[in-house]
């Protein structure tokens, strides 16, 4: 089997050449052909010679472009080496490439396409309150999407096969890592998850919650474009209830008046009742058509 082991990278000098080393020992042991591919997400530091140092290949962006941006990257060079699997991990050390093993065991057995390292299964370190929350947020709104159970929809830690890589296409500029899975599972291909450990930081802090606020936003975002994007019907739907309903009962309570009084009045709340109803409906019919174009 033909590996090409990924790993984004941005400003990450001082964990990135132990982690190129951590995974060529492990492979050292193993008969598969395996190359690493780092891209360097337009890093300030040394992150791109020490990666070259130590034996990576390396792509270098211009700029910082993101992680989303980053991971089409990886694909995209990646596939020029026609692998059989990919594996994806991060430049920190906190997924340990001793675990990438566990990652392939399924898919050598035929098992699965795609495979997610889950932290959640496994062991945790050490994981901010606001991270671990939003990690559970996502990945029980992608286990109703895909209506398959996923425990860590977050995790970096995933090994795929080459057919995954190519017909799933990332199109968010945000994150990669749920948007894969949500189309790995309507391309019908088989998910899995396996426990790993996921260790304390080495070095730095996370890029990733270093406003927690800011996350906190970002991940409630990330959530409603989730529904938005995958669940139309759905999102709209609630969307469109949300007017209707109350365009409805504000109408049922002019009805009542009429009916009990015999008075007919109250144009504003006409007005807004119609209002309510016409935009729920418009809504709605939005609802429909993003359903169709899905």
């Amino acid at each position: 089997m033909k590996l090409v082991i990924t790993i984004p990278a941005y400003n990450e000098a001082d964990t990135i050449g132990k982690v190129v080393d951590d995974v060529k020992k492990v492979f050292s042991k193993r008969r598969e052909k395996f190359s690493i591919l780092v891209v360097d997400d337009g890093s300030t530091d040394k992150t791109s010679e020490i990666a070259r140092a130590a034996g990576a290949k390396v792509i270098k962006h211009p700029h910082n472009y993101g992680l989303a941006e980053t991971f089409r990257t990886e694909m995209k060079e990646a596939l020029k080496i026609k692998p059989d699997v990919i594996v994806h991990t991060d430049a920190d050390g906190q997924y340990l490439a001793e675990e990438i093993p566990k990652l392939l065991g399924p898919i050598e057995k035929k098992e699965a396409d795609l495979v997610l390292g889950s932290r959640f299964m496994g062991k945790i370190e050490e994981m901010p309150f606001i991270k671990r929350w939003g990690n559970v947020a996502f990945s029980k709104v992608i286990s109703r999407v895909t209506n398959v159970k996923i425990t860590d929809g977050q995790t970096g830690f995933r090994a795929f096969t080459s057919e995954v890589a190519d017909k799933v296409n990332v199109i968010s500029t945000h994150t990669y890592t749920q948007e894969m899975i949500i189309k790995a599972v309507k391309e019908k291909f088989r998910v899995k998850e396996v426990p790993i450990t996921f260790a304390k930081r080495r070095s730095g802090k996370s890029k990733l919650i270093s406003n927690p606020l800011g996350y906190a936003i970002r991940a409630w975002i990330n959530i409603f474009r989730l529904y938005r994007d995958f669940e139309p019907l759905k999102f709209f739907g609630k969307l469109a209830a949300a007017f209707i309903v109350p365009g409805v009962l504000i109408g049922l309570y002019l009805v009542y008046l009429f009916l009990i009084q015999g008075y007919i009045g109250h144009i504003p709340s006409t007005i807004l009742s119609m209002l309510l109803i016409v935009t729920g409906l418009q809504i709605l019919i939005l609802g429909f058509i993003a359903d169709m174009e899905k």
